[in-house]
Order: structure tokens, then C-alpha cells, then sequence
């Protein structure tokens, strides 16, 4: 399985970079949120594919109506997919954008896909193994594992959008500066979460609207690399448990075992 949704991935950004190296147009959804024909050619590959992959697992998509919640409900296991996480980075040309997959069971991401298009970088993690999950970042130079690092000293790397953020967040950040040494990375996309399973970062807190298909894949990466999103209480975030599929404020760790979410409600 792992191998063919690289593989779909891959073809997916590759039909990504077409468009993106040439001339294109930007719509706007009904939420306002821009939309190229890169988002519909990616969808188009990926949905095909994994129906071919496992023609009786539903493929839910950002860029196609979802079937409501009373038959979304029954679903045990299903495809989780954005085809392109991240079009704003794609419309300024900045490169950071993904495109993603994520194979849903019981509430939970167990695999994830996560596709770099302009930097030809593929993360994977698969926590089907339990105990055994593996992370990983395949590149130019081969297959390189992933491990969240520990948290061991005051020194904090937050990871933060470069779109997003308020005065929440502006908030909580500086609380935790007064007890941390607190450094920022910006970044778009999926990406952050990616960046936490790779040890590059310790906690990326999002207070503000996502939708469940912008995280899941890379959710399932850095759990596989030892970490884990929470919402605020400290509770697992949990997928497709209601109607809504926009996820409620979360915190991205890359150490499970220290308790960011109190850390972060002090300073709300």
C-alpha cells in the first residue's frame, strides 16, 4: 500500500508542477478560499487511483461535496485527501504546498502521505504496526527515518503559518516566551506538522479554523515519528465523529510525554 500511494502522490505533484510552472487562473470557492486547475487535476489523479487501490474504502476529498454525516458515520475506515494543502503558497509561487493522503480507521489516521511537489520530497508514516510504526522522508538521497525529539531544555521552536494567526495565538506565544526561549518558523501548509516529525521543531498551536483533510496525512506522519495532535483539553483529536468537518483549536507536539496543552491554556 505504501508504495502505491508514493506512487500516487508523486503523480499527483507532478501534474501539480505542470501547472504551476506555466500560466494559470485562481477562483474563488464558496468559502472564499482560492482554487486552481492544479487543486481539480490532483484531485482527479488521486481519487481514480485510490479507487483502483481499494475500490469498496469511500475516498472523501476537499475538493468534491462530502455525503453527509448520517452515511459518513458508518464509515470504520476511508481515503482522507487534499489534493493540494496549501494554494495560497501554490498562487505566490513560495513552494510550500503538499499534496496529501491519509487512510482513515476507527476515528484515527493510520497512514499518511505527504507530497512536497517542488522540493520532489515524499513523507510517510504508518502507524498500522503499533509499537512498530515507522516515519520516514524519502528525497534524491534515499529513505531517511523520522523522530520527533524530546523536549529537554528551555530553548522552544514553534512552528507557526505564514497566514494565519491572530490574537490568540499572538497571546499564548508570548506567555510561553516568558517561561521558554521561544524561536519561530514559518511555514505553509502541511508542512509544519512534517517539520515537528523530522526533529526540526517542538510544537506547532493552531487556534483558528482548519478542516480535518489539511492535517491528517501529515498527522499520521508525526505520529508515526513519536509525536501527536491534542486538542486543548489534551484530548486526542478524533476524525469524522460529527457533523463538521472543520476541527476544533489543537496543539501539535512533537514530545507526547510533556503536557504542552496546559502549557499553552496559560496563556489564554
Amino acid at each position: 500500500m505504501i508504495e502505491a500511494l508514493t506512487h500516487i502522490v508523486r503523480n499527483a505533484g507532478s501534474a501539480i508542477l505542470e501547472i504551476y510552472n506555466g500560466d494559470f487562473k485562481v477562483q474563488s470557492k464558496a468559502d472564499a478560499t482560492p482554487l486552481t486547475a492544479a487543486d481539480l487535476r490532483a484531485h482527479s489523479i488521486i481519487v481514480d487511483a485510490l479507487r483502483e487501490l481499494a475500490a469498496d474504502t469511500p475516498v472523501l476529498s476537499e475538493e468534491a461535496e462530502p455525503p453527509p454525516f448520517a452515511e459518513r458515520r458508518r464509515w470504520r475506515r476511508y481515503w482522507l485527501v487534499d489534493p493540494l494543502d496549501g494554494t495560497k503558497e501554490f498562487v505566490s509561487r513560495n513552494g510550500e504546498f503538499t499534496v496529501n493522503v491519509a487512510l482513515i480507521e476507527d476515528g484515527v489516521p493510520t497512514v499518511g502521505v505527504v507530497g512536497v511537489p517542488v522540493a520532489d520530497v515524499v513523507y510517510v508514516g504508518d502507524r498500522r504496526g503499533g509499537r512498530a510504526s515507522t516515519a520516514y522522508r524519502l528525497d534524491a538521497h534515499g529513505r531517511t527515518p523520522l523522530r520527533t525529539r524530546p523536549m529537554r531544555s528551555q530553548a522552544v521552536t514553534v512552528v507557526a503559518s505564514r497566514r494565519h494567526g491572530g490574537d490568540r495565538l499572538a497571546r499564548c506565544l508570548n506567555a510561553l516566551g516568558e517561561r521558554f526561549d521561544v524561536s519561530r518558523k514559518l511555514v505553509g501548509s502541511s508542512l509544519k506538522l512534517c517539520i515537528l516529525a523530522a526533529g526540526e521543531a517542538d510544537l506547532y498551536p493552531r487556534l483558528g479554523p482548519t478542516s480535518e483533510w489539511d492535517i491528517a496525512a501529515a498527522h499520521a506522519v508525526l505520529a508515526a515519528a513519536g509525536g501527536a495532535v491534542m486538542q486543548l483539553d489534551g484530548a486526542p483529536l478524533v476524525y469524522n465523529a460529527k457533523e463538521s468537518l472543520l476541527n476544533p483549536d489543537f496543539v501539535a507536539v512533537a514530545d507526547r510525554s510533556y503536557p504542552w496543552p496546559a502549557e499553552l491554556r496559560r496563556g489564554m
